[in-house]
């Protein structure tokens, strides 16, 4: 799977799982999108495709790598 599709598909789960952050944009928890049934389906690698989006600016969040468990809280927003 290309790297562009699977950044569109993130797009479209945040898109389900998100709610509007204080800024107005689109924000999720990691735990809620890894621990999400259909995004386990889609992504073979969650924190990859993650890191594809933050370095296409797509999306933001605190720390490079994050790890099930210990990021669970941590805020994904859309830009």
């Amino acid at each position: 799977m290309n790297v562009e599709h699977e950044v569109k598909l993130l797009v479209e789960e945040m898109n389900r799982l998100g709610s509007p952050g204080p800024d107005g944009k689109l924000q999720v928890k990691f735990g809620v999108l890894f621990t999400d049934e259909r995004c386990a389906n889609i992504f073979e690698a969650l924190v990859g495709t993650l890191r594809a989006a933050k370095k296409r600016k797509i999306v933001t969040y605190d720390g490079e790598l994050l790890l099930q468990g210990v990021h669970d809280d941590v805020l994904i927003s859309l830009v």
